[in-house]
């Protein structure tokens, strides 16, 4: 709650604020389960929205939807109430805006692979050097061959594609192994099969649709369901790793300003910092430790401040502790772990405080003026002003279909990319391949046709030699024969003649002699 503007978290003896210029000084948020945290958390986001200052709420269990909805009055609530002396208290909603990774409880959150970029996606994915190296290289590639990488099937394709034509590669870009690209292949079936496929595509998030507010200036509450997405931790690092990137790297430097330019909570940190990858541990103390000076505050809800890294804890100078229970050796040293991290209120023991603190009631320390942390104050914590608890299915699809941003995000279009260009070129290469070998085919059969021709030819010319052949020995052997014939016939006249002669002769021989003929 806004007052005299500042936002009044809690109430003792005194009302106790959090200055707008300290909020993005980073918070904490701790305590035991069911001891109060969700509501202390919907108190100070409703309070950075109605100063104008956005605000993003991982829900990990799908409690902090209500914020769309005004609460309900009650006999509980109008006792605490009158407790605190607020007069002019109303119950109202705030503006709202859900998100899911996945689609089904909000718009679809998305990024494309040339956003994350070669080195985070190594480091997500726990790559070796090689592997990395390897990754790099297919990146390079891709963008030296005008082909865009946007989801996980352009990457997949890419990397086939660069594995099996390496030997053109290796000479210009390097060491492309088999076996790296096997494994990074596996990291990005890991990856698909949490929800990566549905994370990478178009249209990628804007992240100046975060950074609004609503027509009274109230800064727009944009809660990205996580109750599915906290279940695939590797999904969840890519998201938070690619968001904390984002934010640090396209945000300007605006040092000290009079508020935050946009509030980041994360409920239930415990989970983030114990499940995630180092990478992604490494990333957020960066973040925690620079982002301050482009005007984001970040606030982690857990259950104990043990549960936070130093590096962070340190970071963190507005708190809040609900109650610790303490029946371990190893919760007792949590409670004291607690109460060090406070600066001491002589009035009361801070330890023993945290054990005695009710539902509602909490320690609070923050930031002055100057950026000091004020000693430990005992207090209560206000009510929300929006709905306790989640909004049902019906309130919160029309609060996703009334927004602008449900034509924007609401479908996802896959652009022609490096998976369409490589499947039509493999496609073409598989289609002229078929060419060739149908030409090759048709040409070995038409070299066997004309071979065959060939050959019908050879036996048909031999063949009609042959024929000829017979022919013209018939014919000369006729010749033969009536040369022949003609022979005999001449020499049988001229032996008939040159017999007649020489019968004529002994003939008139042996009548001479008969007759005596003489001279």
């Amino acid at each position: 709650m806004v007052k005299d503007g500042k936002i009044w978290i809690a109430k003792n003896d005194n009302l106790q604020f959090l200055y707008p210029s300290m909020g993005n000084r980073h918070g904490l948020i701790a305590g035991a389960t069911g001891t109060g945290k969700t509501i202390t958390l919907k108190v100070l986001a409703e309070s950075f929205s109605s100063l104008g200052v956005p605000v993003f709420l991982a829900d990990i269990k799908g409690d902090l939807s209500g914020m769309c909805a005004p609460g309900k009055d009650s006999e509980d609530m109008s006792k605490r109430i009158a407790k605190f002396g607020i007069d002019d208290w109303s119950y109202t909603s705030f503006p709202t805006r859900f998100f899911d990774i996945f689609g089904k409880n909000g718009h679809p959150v998305r990024t494309t692979v040339s956003e994350m970029g070669p080195i985070l996606l190594s480091r997500l994915l726990g790559l070796t050097a090689v592997q990395e190296g390897v990754l790099n290289i297919v990146f390079r590639v891709a963008d030296d061959n005008g082909l865009l990488l946007i989801d996980l099937k352009d990457l997949k394709a890419m990397l086939a594609y660069v594995t099996e034509h390496r030997e053109e590669y290796t000479l210009t870009y390097g060491n492309i192994s088999p076996q790296s690209a096997g494994a990074i292949q596996r990291s990005l079936l890991a990856l698909e099969s949490q929800g990566g496929d549905l994370f990478f595509g178009e249209p990628a998030l804007d992240f100046t649709d975060w950074i609004t507010t609503d027509d009274s200036g109230r800064g727009m509450i944009n809660i990205l369901d996580s109750t599915e997405l906290v279940q695939s931790p590797l999904l969840y690092a890519t998201f938070l790793l690619w968001m904390l990137t984002e934010l640090f790297e396209k945000l300007p430097e605006v040092g000290d300003a009079d508020k935050p330019k946009l509030v980041f909570f994360f409920d239930e940190a415990h989970l983030l910092f114990r499940d995630m990858p180092k990478t992604l541990n490494q990333k957020i103390e960066q973040v925690v430790k620079l982002i301050r000076s482009k005007g984001v505050g970040v606030y982690f809800i857990s259950q104990s401040p043990s549960d936070i890294p130093d590096e962070v804890l340190a970071q963190l100078g507005n708190r809040v502790q609900h109650a610790l229970r303490a029946y371990t050796p190893a919760e007792q040293k949590a409670v004291r772990t607690a109460a060090q991290t406070f600066r001491q209120n002589p009035s009361f023991d801070t330890a023993e405080a945290i054990m005695e603190l009710g539902v509602g009631e909490a320690l609070v320390s923050f930031l002055d003026e100057e950026g000091i942390p004020t000693i430990v104050e005992r207090t209560f914590i206000l009510p929300p002003q929006s709905l306790m608890g989640p909004v049902d299915s019906f309130t919160r699809n029309a609060v996703i279909t009334r927004s602008p941003l449900d034509e924007k995000y609401g479908f996802p279009v896959d652009n022609r990319s490096a998976y369409e260009v490589l499947t039509a070129q493999d496609a073409e290469e598989a289609a002229a391949e078929q060419r060739a070998k149908e030409e090759a085919a048709a040409a070995k059969l038409q070299a066997k046709e004309e071979a065959a021709a060939a050959k019908q030819k050879a036996k048909e010319e031999a063949f009609a030699k042959k024929q000829k052949e017979k022919e013209e020995a018939a014919k000369q052997k006729k010749k033969e024969k009536a040369a022949e014939k003609l022979f005999n016939k001449t020499i049988g006249r001229a032996t008939s003649s040159a017999f007649g002669a020489i019968g004529r002769q002994i003939g008139n021989s042996i009548i001479r002699g008969i007759f005596g003929n003489s001279k």
